[in-house]
């Protein structure tokens, strides 16, 4: 198994250009099986996720290319099969179920088994079957599995009990092929929901309010191929900030938006960091006196939790005592025994975390428990005094691109071993 060697203490310089976005084009390979023609998603990610979503469509029989040297996935479903997916493939991660939106709505009937992921919390399926259910669908659970079956699903008003954003996409790729009028409430808000509709919209579809708390589908009887190209990665954006911050440099990071980062600038800026924005620029300064903040994490726009794990990071690094509350996935803070590793004084009360900034971290053998606590333990690495050994490092090829690449062009010591 591969290792990311580390040796801190580097300051970064120069610029970086962000890849899109993982929890972008997962949802969106699974919505062109709605098309039944091509579509290509061109500057794709080539990302873990990406490869293992795309055998899970092969598996049922979908025409699916990538292209790593032009960055593009090009997926023609117009053969597809009915069948279950291959149930080892579906047990690597939690996106592999967006699919059962789109075969519900193309073919009344799916089947699949139970998905896995990062290990950060039960996040259960609940409100993806509730909305099946309320579009008419017939729901069966049991020996590890999920089947849905209707004859015609039929637009509805579904309210969602949190605003799920798998839940959210999931039903509005169930209701663009159903019969009639779909109403979300209480959807999640986030900028890869809103890709998510633009990309159906492109191929013929028709949503409305993608990005608000209430989205319209109106039903069509069926779609066309398209291109699209997603959104970038606001995610690895504000890891890169953080990357800054943490190791006291000045970096460039282009390719951003600087209105679905609001809640990461707002921090940091709380914090002390320096952040200049020009258009889709942002200019990161932290060679500063940093001050500790408290956050707590909440669905968009508020402070993301798949940054949760990287600014404690930070955190740790701080003079003082900040607090984080996690108020998403309760198993968030498995990362925290590996930053103890490295020196930093974390304690654990429920769903906070107390953090108390120590001069400085240490270099150690750690182990990536999921995707952004692996993202976690490179920061602190590049911030560490010594050398850093990173196992498991499968957790954060899922989600980041090239990244000790990035990092190496920025300035650090970093290598896969």
């Amino acid at each position: 198994m591969s290792t990311i060697r580390i040796v801190g203490g580097n300051k970064l310089s120069g610029e970086v250009s962000i890849s899109t976005a993982k929890n972008s084009v997962l949802p969106i390979i699974a919505a062109t099986i709605l098309s039944g023609n091509k579509c290509i998603i061109s500057n794709a990610p080539m990302l873990e996720d990406v490869f293992v979503l795309c055998n899970i469509l092969k598996s049922i029989n979908v025409d699916t290319q990538i292209d790593e040297e032009n960055n593009n996935v090009i997926i023609d479903s117009s053969a597809i099969r009915n069948a279950d997916p291959e149930n080892e493939l579906v047990k690597k991660m939690r996106a592999s179920f967006y699919i059962m939106g789109p075969m519900l709505s193309r073919f009344g009937h799916f089947k699949i088994s139970l998905p896995g992921g990062c290990n950060i919390g039960t996040r259960p399926i609940d409100l993806h079957l509730k909305g099946f259910s309320a579009l008419g669908a017939d729901i069966i659970i049991g020996h590890g599995f999920v089947e849905a079956s209707a004859k015609k699903l039929k637009g509805n008003k579904i309210y969602l009990d949190f605003p799920s954003v798998g839940a959210t996409e999931n039903i509005l790729m169930a209701a663009v092929l159903a019969e009639g009028e779909t109403v979300i409430e209480n959807a999640a808000k986030e900028p890869e929901i809103e890709d998510l509709a633009k990309i159906i919209n492109s191929m013929g579809g028709r949503v409305v309010g993608a990005g608000t708390e209430t989205i319209h589908v109106i039903g069509v009887k069926d779609l066309k191929g398209t291109t699209h190209k997603p959104i970038y990665d606001r995610i690895e954006a504000g890891t890169f900030m953080i990357a800054a911050a943490m190791t006291k440099s000045n970096i460039q990071i282009n390719g951003v938006n600087e209105e679905h980062l609001k809640p990461v600038i707002a921090k940091l800026r709380e914090m002390g960091v320096i952040i200049e924005v020009n258009d889709c620029i942002l200019k990161v300064n932290g060679d500063v006196e940093l001050k500790p903040v408290d956050i707590k994490t909440m669905p968009y726009p508020g402070f993301p939790t798949d940054m949760q794990a990287q600014i404690a990071g930070l955190l740790s690094t701080v003079k003082g005592t900040s607090v984080i509350s996690e108020t998403i996935f309760e198993n968030r803070f498995m990362y925290v025994q590996e930053l103890k590793r490295m020196g930093a004084n974390i304690k654990i009360d429920g769903r906070s975390a107390v953090i108390e900034g120590v001069e400085k971290l240490t270099g150690s053998e750690v182990t990536a428990t999921d995707l952004r606590a692996g993202a976690t333990l490179i920061l602190c690495g590049l911030a560490a005094e010594g050398e850093t050994i990173i196992s498991d490092i499968f957790h954060i090829d899922r989600g980041y691109y090239n990244i000790e690449k990035k990092l190496r062009n920025l300035g650090a010591y970093i290598e896969r071993i």
